[in-house]
């Protein structure tokens, strides 16, 4: 008798890196320089036990401009595992987009499908980790990390840090929630989380204690 396969889908929070959990230090690939920003490890602490898979998803135009290869950033993945694990949580992917229209570097040069505010590395993280991108939140600090969330379907969470300049008030740039660093954002998703599950738990008709 055949049985069908059951697809587990979780959901994610997609994180910024620079900015939003690593203090921006514009083109860094040395890891002895990267720091968290505010809130940034109190936030992993939180999330350390919760079911959430956390993916950092960053835009690394530094490859396509010709400021560092694309092998520079091994060493800032392993870094970033290292920083989670010391928070008591996991770092279960990354993707970086290299590429920049305005690009140097021929084969990093030119429009792609996942540069932020495209959604495609969290298309591919979707597939990849069988993401329920419905579930699922991206936190970031500047509009282009909330149109890319809000494309692929994810809940967004716009940390108001001063980091974004241009304000766009578009319909697909406007995010779900803002907060003012990763820890209260983190709290604000375990909060809406908490009573969806209180919501789907409750049975019909019994007044709740």
């Amino acid at each position: 008798m055949f049985t069908p396969s059951v697809d587990h889908r979780k959901a994610a929070v997609f994180i910024d890196k620079d900015g939003t959990l690593i203090e921006d230090d514009p083109y860094n690939v040395d890891p002895d320089r990267m720091r968290f920003a505010p809130g940034a490890c109190e936030a992993l602490s939180e999330l350390a036990c919760c079911p959430f898979r956390l993916i950092v998803i960053s835009n690394q135009s530094g490859v396509a401009l010709g400021r560092f290869e694309i092998g520079s950033l091994d060493a800032v993945e392993a870094k970033l595992h290292d920083m989670f694990a010391s928070c008591g949580a996991t770092l279960d992917g990354v993707y970086w987009c290299p590429h920049h229209p305005a690009g140097s570097v021929s084969a990093y040069a030119g429009a792609c499908d996942c540069r932020k505010p495209a959604p495609g590395m969290l298309l591919r993280a979707s597939r990849e980790h069988k993401i329920d991108l419905r579930a699922s939140w991206f936190i970031g600090d500047i509009l282009d990390d909330v149109e890319a969330g809000n494309l692929a379907g994810c809940k967004t969470i716009l940390l108001d840090n001063g980091h974004e300049t241009v304000w766009d008030r578009s319909h697909a740039r406007m995010p779900t929630a803002y907060a003012r660093d990763l820890h209260r954002a983190v709290l604000m998703i375990l909060h809406y989380h908490e009573r969806s599950l209180a919501d789907t738990c409750a049975v019909p008709g019994r007044a709740a204690s």
